[in-house]
């Protein structure tokens, strides 16, 4: 088993009644997103364009190979976090252009919200939320650099309004309850719900 025949599963954008049913919701962190491959003693982590970035993110990588068992592969998004807890991307950007750990960057978190092997046996064809009481189990206690995404069920115009419009976040990530992973797919079963305006034009003349 090897950490590249898991490339990510993306999102899709189309419109999404925020109230229809079947869905949970996860805030969207605006980093750089990794799958990681670990355990006993081991990390490896993935960029999503394939890139090895073990090493432009150890402290994330030492972390995860603290964990007992494995293999586990998860899917999540490397951030620098600010004050309150809010994703900030040029920062991220400014570390991981280095491709190494240096002497007073920012340090990052992995914002962990998919498991896709637990203890070497793929589990990508579990519903979503399994494999999300799986992961909570497997990260609990959670380790350092690492954060556990949480969902909301219930709610969801209120949480986008008071805390994607209220603490400008990027936006809000719709996934259905009962999905299954499919990697490098881009599926209509994950969506992403901006805020008008997260994203700056400037971002992709970079």
């Amino acid at each position: 088993m090897e950490l590249d025949q898991f490339p990510p599963m993306l999102l899709a954008e189309r419109p999404l009644n925020l109230a229809e049913p079947g869905w949970i919701y996860e805030i969207k962190y605006d980093g750089y997103r990794l799958t990681a491959m670990f355990g006993d003693g081991k990390c490896r982590l993935r960029s999503r364009n394939g890139a090895d970035a073990t090493g432009w993110f150890p402290e994330v990588a030492k972390s995860l190979a603290r964990i007992a068992g494995g293999p586990y592969v998860t899917d999540g998004e490397v951030c620098v976090f600010d004050d309150i807890g809010r994703s900030d991307f040029n920062r991220l950007q400014d570390r991981a252009r280095r491709r190494r750990w240096y002497e007073g960057c920012d340090l990052v978190g992995y914002a962990v919200f998919d498991l896709l092997v637990d203890h070497g046996i793929d589990i990508t064809k579990y519903t979503l939320l399994q494999r999300k009481t799986l992961l909570a189990e497997l990260l609990d206690p959670t380790p350092d650099n690492v954060l556990v995404v949480g969902h909301f069920e219930e709610e969801i115009p209120r949480i986008f309004k008071d805390a994607v419009l209220g603490l400008e976040l990027e936006g809000l990530v719709a996934k259905r309850m009962d999905s299954v992973y499919v990697p490098g797919v881009r599926s209509s079963e994950w969506v992403k719900v901006k805020r008008k305006g997260a994203i700056p034009p400037e971002r992709f003349k970079r």
